[in-house]
């Protein structure tokens, strides 16, 4: 493996590297792979006298009064060590060593430096399947790659990915360098049979890379450790990170540890691809006070205290779906209703269509005379007359159902 810095102890402890055909030098950009990475001044040292990186030796410009974070020492750049985020989150997950950790800002960053790595402007496409998380698309265009879509199943709002379809638009491009499969979808709900994700990766024509987005799946984990369904078959794709070299698993600390302001991201891949994302990202991409604070939210108390929140938002979850069927102009509540959402249809009148008029009235008036957002998804493939509902406090969803009742009277 020709990946500069690459572990290879580490690499080592990958179970497999399925399947055979896959190789990721004729996926990666040939100015990635060949690029001496930055070296930053704390990767040699970061304690003693530092006159090396150029920094302002008199400290932060904040007085000291109003700084309540003296300790992280503002005026230097990160320690690479990050509080020891990178081996914590390493350690929730499951995986074996560091060196099959990625940390981003936030997870755009993560599919933005994915599709920077492993596509050729101007040459190569991604995949996608609609409806889905609308960043996919927006990076490919920074990135100028073209998107190929292969739509969800959509018939009776079950949201899966259409394998049979995936594979042969696989097969028929070879220009497709990565395929984005979101679980549970966005803003569908709905979680990917491992099964699936496992076909599309074996795909015997498909020399590229399958990236599954699971910015909502602690919400599917948490139901299936307390029992409530998914039954005891493995839900997320991190577990098949080691025995796949052509699978990256994104995921975010912004959803269930409800860090969105901090912006952490984090992805999940075989050593040499999660090298190659380092190699390539920008240096010091992690502030400090982003890892002091995810640091302090990965410790046994903060995620014990994660899983009690997790816990109340589906039990409010489960408590909106039932207020929302007494609703007459409410329809059904599409997806699998696996993350921290609902996706809800809006109907013309009692017992009637969905109507896409009366979801932006809706979605509107709530807005802007009552101070309640939600997210008017009604443009979007098999999402007709649907308005994607966020779980809130129990008291906020009560709110949000009084004035869907009030506004459809």
């Amino acid at each position: 493996m020709s990946v500069l810095g690459l572990d290879v102890e580490a690499y080592k402890l990958c179970k497999d590297h399925k399947p055979a055909h896959f190789q990721l030098e004729n996926v990666v950009r040939p100015n990635i792979l060949a690029l001496q990475p930055y070296r930053c001044a704390r990767d040699d040292y970061q304690e003693g006298v530092l006159l090396d990186a150029n920094e302002n030796a008199l400290g932060t410009s904040i007085p000291p009064a109003l700084n309540k974070h003296t300790h992280l020492d503002l005026h230097r750049y990160p320690d690479p060590s990050l509080h020891g985020v990178r081996p914590r989150i390493t350690e929730l997950r499951g995986m074996p060593h560091s060196a099959f950790t990625f940390l981003g800002v936030g997870s755009d960053e993560v599919i933005d430096l994915i599709q920077r790595c492993f596509a050729r402007p101007g040459q190569d496409k991604v995949l996608i399947c609609p409806p889905t998380y609308g960043m996919y698309s927006v990076s490919a265009a920074v990135n100028d790659l073209a998107v190929v879509k292969v739509p969800l199943i959509t018939e009776g709002g079950q949201f899966q990915v259409d394998v049979p379809k995936v594979q042969a638009a696989l097969a028929a491009d070879p220009s497709i360098k990565m395929v984005f499969l979101c679980s549970p979808g966005n803003p569908t709900g709905t979680l990917i049979p491992l099964s699936d994700v496992r076909k599309i990766l074996e795909t015997p024509e498909y020399r590229g890379l399958v990236v599954v987005d699971e910015a909502y799946i602690d919400f599917a984990l948490e139901e299936q450790a307390s029992g409530q369904k998914h039954g005891t078959e493995p839900l997320s794709a991190a577990s098949l990170v080691s025995e796949y070299a052509n699978l990256i698993v994104s995921q975010t600390l912004s959803k269930a540890h409800g860090l969105a302001g901090v912006r952490l991201g984090l992805a999940f891949a075989q050593p040499p691809i999660i090298q190659v994302m380092n190699n390539t990202k920008a240096p010091y991409n992690i502030s400090s006070p982003a890892a002091y604070l995810a640091a302090q939210a990965l410790t046994e108390e903060s995620v014990s205290h994660m899983r009690a929140n997790l816990r109340t938002l589906i039990a409010n979850r489960d408590q909106l779906v039932k207020d929302l069927a007494t609703i007459p102009s409410v329809g059904h509540v599409l997806g699998g209703n696996d993350a921290n959402f609902l996706l809800v249809q809006i109907l013309d009148k009692p017992g009637g269509v969905p109507d896409n008029d009366r979801a932006a009235m809706a979605y509107k008036c709530m807005a802007e005379k009552h101070g309640l957002v939600v997210r008017n998804r009604s443009s979007e493939l098999g999402c007709k007359g649907c308005l994607r509902i966020t779980i809130g406090t129990a008291e906020e969803n009560a709110m949000c159902i009084q004035l869907l009742r009030s506004l459809l009277a």
